[in-house]
């Protein structure tokens, strides 16, 4: 019964394929690229994962250490500070060719201090793989990851790595991506043994073990399945059906009628379902031990989707509204290209590009859409981590990079024949507060000049970090996603520009919002002679929902009470004062602005009066129920099981709140939430309560109010200082 429901083969050996052409990129139909990301917590072996990935399509001869304990360190790493820290901390692209396919791959790093590089790629990549650390399971990150893949609609295969590591279980790990993750998953792959004796894997649909020999596990080589082992592989195979069937209208159709499924409806199932992220497949490996790997890249080729199966949207300059993008590579379609990412290279600016529509050939004209500069593409190139090919031209679903254009991240480059009025811009992508500020101090006044170049460098290439000058203690303050990605700023300075700096001790970032709604009118009036100022409107003040979100702004303005360009103003007013704050001089964020209507003056109307509308709006009236929300961390402890009562004491006394404790043989794995203020030092309080052994994790989870006594004290603050003596109050009547 097995053989008839299984493609039984005869057993073979599997070479990997080698050499890379870079030209024959322009060639390939669009069918057969994927554009794919490698995304996982810290330390799942993502990078490994890559590296094993890179040797067996051919791209890299030799594989080498991710630690770089070899001297030559993993390909995508190659900062030797990711070398010597053993993490990866800025995503890095290649290009390569697999089983007929063309893989545009992005590596991205594990750490939360570094989720913009996740954010960006994961912009463009038309699919991904989630990897995941047997032994550890779902960790902090995978939600992170999993929330991000969700944002931008990116299908993935799952990877249950590390299957001979201490602790492996892939069938816990399973479970938990479906009840943590609420994720309809099942196996494609199971493992053959764990720990020591993970020898290699099951194909559940091909029903035949599956080895990898050689001195890297190159060959690839299919044996019978014993028959003790049908009986499983069989029930995998039917759960695998039950969890298709029950998001997949065709095979569920065929299901409840009883009809005879194949392998052929089976993998069909598959494919649309991952494109419509109703289901994700799950296969297992080691890819230290070189095992795994090599099915998990046919599946990327027969699962995740090329970039006709994706639709692309972007925004009519003129009208604004969505048109989708054409990404069948026709060249006679005007190009359309997505600055994600930029970065200082040898020769100037290296920005990289994820081609959406028609063709970029070098010394054609393209366009700036953001700010309508004209300029000749320049020197294109392949990414392969930190090194370039050349190439001539870059089609609809490439992504490359481009050699000394001057633009930020997020801009929108268009061929320039196409008229203003036509052109479009591409949504750009999501970008996080940052939580935590340090201040940062130049030692030498000889190294200004380089300290300031760095600082304007990384500040542009990186949207999380911000850079601010503070006129009261005449500090230079740097603000980030984490204390990791500071210092990790902080040392490329002294080593790339020479300068040498000192951080200061870490603050949290708060921010000001609200928890109910607040009306407002605000009428700007101003008379001195000559023609005068005024602007009228009234509207409610919201929270976001979950306190998720910067600014959204709705007009529910009719009947033409506010000409559309005195919106705009008014909209301009409200990010100012957002910027400045209200009740305690931090950001104001999670709130929904609804302007509902308002009044007008045929001569004193102006864009600054209905600017000042909006800026009294929250420095009048959002102020009267505003709050000062702090950062909330999620944090994962990982420590020997006697220490755990230690462990639980040492949050608890943060004001952290314990959300789970689970044991493991001789671990235990300690969840909870606290401020982020409270644990700055927490690192070392852990070493000393676990004598050296216990490690944790961190990542944002949100912000939650303030206690009333710190508040009080935080505005108290900000009205003695002369930040908030600097800004304008009262200055309308209603």
């Amino acid at each position: 019964m097995l053989r008839l429901l299984g493609r039984k083969r005869p057993c073979f050996i599997r070479p990997f394929s080698s050499g890379f052409d870079a030209d024959a990129i322009s060639k390939t139909p669009v069918e057969d690229i994927r554009n794919i990301g490698v995304s996982a917590h810290v330390d799942s072996g993502k990078t490994t994962v890559t590296e094993r990935i890179l040797y067996y399509s051919g791209r890299i001869s030799s594989i080498h250490d991710v630690k770089g304990k070899d001297g030559v360190g993993a390909k995508m790493d190659s900062m030797e500070l990711e070398r010597q820290r053993g993490i990866t901390i800025k995503s890095a692209a290649t290009t390569m060719f697999w089983g007929g396919k063309q893989l545009n791959l992005i590596d991205t790093p594990g750490h939360i201090d570094f989720t913009m590089e996740v954010e960006r790629s994961l912009r463009v990549l038309d699919g991904a793989i989630l990897v995941l650390c047997a032994s550890s399971g779902v960790q902090t990150q995978t939600y992170t990851v999993n929330r991000q893949m969700e944002r931008y609609n990116v299908p993935f295969v799952s990877f249950i790595n590390k299957m001979d590591r201490a602790g492996a279980d892939a069938y816990t790990t399973l479970q938990q991506m479906r009840n943590n993750m609420g994720l309809n998953a099942a196996f494609l792959y199971t493992p053959i043994g764990k720990e020591r004796e993970f020898e290699g894997i099951v194909d559940v649909l091909g029903a035949r073990c599956v080895y990898f020999e050689g001195a890297a596990g190159e060959r690839v080589v299919y044996k019978d399945l014993p028959t003790s082992w049908e009986g499983e592989i069989i029930e995998r195979r039917n759960e695998l059906i039950e969890c298709l069937s029950n998001v997949d209208e065709e095979l569920g159709e065929r299901y409840l009628m009883e009809e005879v499924i194949n392998n052929t409806d089976i993998e069909h199932a598959i494919h649309r379902s991952v494109l419509a992220r109703t289901f994700t497949p799950v296969l297992v490996g080691s890819a230290l031990k070189n095992k795994g790997v090599q099915p998990l890249l046919d599946c990327v080729n027969r699962y995740l989707p090329d970039p006709s199966e994706v639709k692309d949207y972007a925004l009519s300059v003129e009208t604004e509204e969505k048109v989708e993008v054409d990404s069948s590579r026709d060249r006679s379609k005007p190009g359309v290209a997505l600055a994600f990412k930029l970065e200082k290279g040898k020769f100037g600016q290296l920005t990289y590009m994820r081609i959406y529509q028609g063709c970029f050939r070098r010394g054609n004209t393209m366009v700036n859409v953001r700010t309508g500069d004209k300029t000749r593409v320049p020197r294109l190139v392949l990414m392969h981590s930190n090194e370039t090919q050349e190439i001539l031209e870059a089609n609809a679903g490439d992504i490359v990079a481009m050699i000394g254009i001057d633009c930020a991240s997020g801009d929108t480059f268009m061929d320039a024949a196409v008229p203003p009025k036509e052109q479009l811009s591409m949504e750009s992508m999501f970008i996080p507060e940052p939580v935590i500020s340090m201040t940062i101090k130049n030692l030498n006044s000889k190294d200004d000049k380089r300290f300031g170049d760095a600082l304007n460098r990384f500040q542009k290439e990186d949207p999380t970090f911000k850079v601010e000058f503070n006129p009261e203690n005449k500090q230079m303050v740097i603000s980030g996603m984490g204390e990791l990605q500071l210092d990790i700023y902080a040392e490329r300075i002294r080593r790339e520009y020479e300068c040498e700096v000192e951080l200061g001790t870490p603050t949290v970032n708060y921010r000001e919002t609200v928890t109910k709604a607040v009306p407002f009118e605000v009428q700007y009036k101003r008379q001195s002679g000559g023609r005068g100022q005024y602007g009228f409107a009234h509207g409610v003040i919201e929270p976001l929902e979950n306190n998720v979100g910067e600014l959204e702004f709705v007009n529910e303005v009719t009947g033409g009470e506010i000409p559309n360009n005195f919106i705009k103003s008014v909209y301009k007013g409200v990010v100012e004062a957002m910027t400045e704050g209200a009740l305690a001089g931090h950001r104001v964020a999670g709130i929904r602005f609804v302007l509902q209507g308002g009044k007008t003056h045929s001569v004193d109307s102006s864009d600054w009066a209905f600017s000042r509308v909006g800026y009294y709006a929250i420095k009048e009236h959002f102020v009267k129920e505003a709050v000062i929300v702090e950062p909330w961390v999620k944090v994962e402890v990982t420590a020997k099981g006697e220490h755990s009562g230690d462990v639980m004491q040492a949050i608890s006394s943060r004001d952290g709140a314990l959300k789970g404790l689970d044991y493991k043989e001789e671990l235990c794995l300690i969840e909870a939430d606290a401020p982020l203020q409270n644990m700055f030092g927490f690192t070392s309080d852990l070493r000393t309560r676990t004598s050296g052994t216990g490690i944790f994790n961190m990542e944002f989870s949100e912000h939650r109010e303030v206690q009333s006594d710190l508040q009080n004290r935080l505005v108290s603050d900000y009205r003695d200082s002369d930040k908030y003596k600097n800004v304008g109050h009262s200055e309308y009547g209603v």
